[in-house]
């Protein structure tokens, strides 16, 4: 700032108002700097200091986000209007239309950066096709799915999932919705590890599929349910993610088989999408097992940090049976009795497992914890603006009864839904 010159001060002064509507955080950083500048000589640097640091007491908390958003990229298949009047008043070969009609340097660039990204994950893909290092080389953690499979064993019938081993998978897989890594399958033969990370409305999910059986897996295949809400890529290890029965992947022993998607979420949702698994044994035996990936609407949040006065205005004002979700859930059996100790526990996974942001002042009392979070999509409305969703959480301890009422609060039903399953399952585990 001491060095800058006037004009790049005035911008300066524009991106501090955005990092202070990004990150709570900033704002008492922010603050003085504003107040400052309020009586500046430049009169560019005065007129936006004056409005950025009125504009929180003259409009709404989502209006204000409205105001500072990112401005929407200018599409690259859009016409500009000086370039539609050329070709309608000189016609399409005219000399004017054909320069109008190159690529400028801007598109240019943008067109040599997605070029860039999409050689980026080629380069990753034949990077997972090459590597067969072994199983124990790879931070594979605990993790798996709840989904029913049938295990049969008949002549021609398809091996599938033992129903004694359904209760272990949900819990491995509830623990993988707010854990960054762990194994969601594995038996005698198999074993399914998953890494997974989320920036905003996109997320990175590395999936390995390692042998443990004494001979090779052959015609392995990967089958990814295809869903409305996310937008998946997929790259993965030659054959693996082959739809013909007859084809698919050989996976040798103590090797692995590699899955990379990477997702972006255009909508809120309340489950999990499917992936079936199938192989083939060396003596001809078919194993089909159907698992669920842990990609839950609450990795695609973002924490927000409220003051108890704004907290509780958006609460207010989230009112009504289609925006709130509400359930009552025992703490386990053996856990100890609900003490202070015990709701830092709970404050952890609202803040960590779910990605919420701790209101401080909030809560009433130490047996409730309060959270804030924005649910990002990549999803454009008709401005070109992202499309998100503001949720609140709020935990209520009931130790004399041993119970916990958790209370979800969003602009969407999908979303008090999601987070709440996600909130009672992390309750039951902690």
């Amino acid at each position: 700032w001491p060095t800058s010159d006037n004009q790049t001060r005035a911008i300066l002064v524009s991106t501090y108002a955005k990092l202070a509507n990004l990150y709570e955080e900033c704002r008492p950083l922010v603050a003085p700097v504003f107040a400052r500048c309020t009586n500046n000589v430049d009169v560019e640097i005065q007129q936006r200091a004056a409005e950025y640091s009125s504009m929180r007491e003259a409009f709404s908390p989502e209006a204000v986000e409205d105001l500072l958003r990112e401005m929407p990229p200018f599409e690259d298949n859009k016409q500009s209007a000086l370039e539609q009047r050329l070709r309608e008043k000189e016609g399409d070969n005219s000399a004017a239309v054909q320069k109008a009609a190159r690529p400028s340097i801007a598109e240019r660039k943008r067109a040599a950066q997605s070029a860039a990204t999409i050689k980026a994950v080629e380069d990753v893909a034949a990077q997972a096709q090459q590597e067969t290092g072994p199983i124990e080389a790879d931070p594979v953690s605990p993790m798996s799915d709840g989904s029913p499979g049938t295990a049969k064993k008949a002549n021609g019938s398809k091996v599938g999932i033992p129903k004694e081993v359904i209760p272990a998978m949900r819990k491995a897989f509830s623990n993988l919705c707010t854990s960054p890594s762990g194994v969601l399958f594995e038996n005698a033969m198999l074993q399914v590890g998953v890494k997974h990370e989320y920036v905003g409305a996109q997320g990175r999910i590395s999936v390995f599929f390692g042998n443990l059986n004494k001979t090779a897996l052959s015609h392995f295949r990967a089958t990814i349910e295809e869903v409305d809400h996310l937008r998946i890529q997929k790259q993965g290890t030659q054959g693996l993610l082959d739809e013909d029965e007859s084809g698919g992947c050989d996976v040798a022993v103590r090797t692995q088989a590699k899955l990379l998607l990477i997702v972006e979420v255009t909508a809120p949702f309340d489950d999990a999408p499917a992936m079936k698994v199938s192989f083939e044994t060396e003596n001809g035996e078919l194993h089909e097992y159907p698992l669920r990936l842990p990609i839950v609407a609450t990795c695609f949040m973002e924490p927000v940090t409220l003051e108890p006065g704004a907290f509780m205005q958006r609460w207010r004002s989230l009112e009504g049976q289609d925006r709130e979700c509400q359930e009552v859930v025992k703490a386990p059996p053996n856990a100890p009795a609900i003490d202070e100790e015990y709701m830092k526990r709970i404050a952890t996974i609202v803040t960590d497992g779910l990605k919420f942001g701790r209101c401080p002042g909030c809560d009433p009392t130490p047996w409730t914890v309060s959270g804030a979070a924005t649910f990002r999509t990549g999803a454009k409305d008709m401005n070109g603006n992202n499309i998100n969703v503001g949720c609140l959480v709020r935990v209520e301890a009931n130790p004399q009864a041993g119970a916990f009422r958790v209370t979800t609060r969003t602009l969407h039903p999908l979303c008090s839904k999601a987070v709440k399953n996600v909130a009672l399952v992390s309750i039951k585990l902690a």
